[in-house]
C-alpha cells in the first residue's frame, strides 16, 4: 500500500523497491526507464522521480545510454528506514531482524548508560511516561498501542545519550520494533519480564545509575535475540 501523499511515484516505489530488495532484480540487472513507465502506466517524469529515490538509497545506479542498474547488496543504504521496511516484508526478514537486533544489542546498552549521565529532567519524565504506557498496554493483545510507547521509549534513550550518532539510529530501531509487531515475530502479549526491565531502565536513568541502566538494557536486547531464536529462527 502506498504511503498517503506520495503520489504515483510512491506507488512505483512500493512495488519496485520491495522487488529489488527481495532479489527479483538481481545485482547487475539493467532496467529501462521507458519500459518501467509503460509497465507501471506512469509518465517518464514520475518514473524518473522514483528512480531518483532508489538512487538515494543506493539500490540502483542510473546512467545515460545504459539504463538503471541494480547495485550489489553491499552498496545499499541498509540504514534507510524504507529499505529496512522492504527487507522486513520479504524473504530476507529473518536475517534482517537478526542483523538489526544484534545492532541494537551493541548500541542501546551503551546509549542507556550515557542517558543516565546526560538525560534532562524532561527526558527522564518522558522515559518514565513511555515505560508506564508500555505497562498499561502489555496485556489484552494491544500490541499496536504497546508499540507506540515502545518505539518512543527507545527513541528517548538514544536521544538522551547525548550522542548524535546514536540519536540518528532512532528510525532504525523504530523499524525493527515495528517489523517484529507487524510481521508477528512476537508473542501475543509482550514478555512481562521485558516490560519490567523497561520500567527499571527508566528508574536507573532517572537515578543517574549508568552501570545499572546499561546492564538492564543489555538484558532487554538479549531477550529480544532469544525471542528471535524461538519465533524467527
Amino acid at each position: 500500500m502506498s504511503t498517503p501523499g506520495r503520489g504515483l511515484h510512491g506507488h512505483v516505489l512500493d512495488t519496485l523497491g520491495p522487488a529489488i530488495t527481495a532479489g527479483e532484480y538481481p545485482p547487475g540487472s539493467v532496467l529501462r526507464t521507458d519500459e518501467l513507465a509503460q509497465h507501471f502506466e506512469v509518465s517518464r517524469s514520475v518514473m524518473r522521480e522514483a528512480v531518483r529515490v532508489l538512487e538515494s538509497m543506493h539500490l540502483v545506479e542510473s546512467r545515460r545510454r545504459v539504463g538503471v542498474t541494480v547495485r550489489p547488496k553491499a552498496e545499499w543504504n541498509v540504514y534507510d528506514p524504507q529499505v529496512i521496511r522492504w527487507r522486513l516484508a520479504g524473504a530476507d526478514r529473518p536475517h534482517q531482524l537478526r542483523s538489526l537486533t544484534v545492532l541494537r544489542s551493541a548500541v542501546e546498552p551503551v546509549a542507556a548508560g550515557l542517558a543516565a549521565q546526560h538525560a534532562t529532567a524532561a527526558q527522564c519524565a518522558e522515559l518514565t511516561e513511555c515505560a508506564l504506557g508500555m505497562v498499561a498496554n502489555s496485556r489484552g493483545h494491544k500490541l499496536e498501542q504497546y508499540l507506540v510507547h515502545d518505539i518512543a521509549f527507545h527513541r528517548v534513550v538514544l536521544t538522551a545519550s547525548g550522542n548524535e550518532m546514536f540519536a540518528r539510529l532512532g528510525d532504525v530501531v523504530a523499524e525493527v520494533l515495528a517489523g517484529r509487531t507487524h510481521h508477528e515475530v512476537m508473542f501475543e502479549d509482550p514478555d512481562p519480564a521485558a516490560v519490567t526491565l523497561h520500567v527499571r531502565v527508566a528508574e536507573a536513568v532517572r537515578a543517574g545509575d549508568a552501570a545499572r541502566a546499561e546492564e538492564l538494557t543489555r538484558q532487554i536486547t538479549v531477550g529480544a535475540l532469544q525471542e528471535l531464536d524461538i519465533l524467527a529462527p
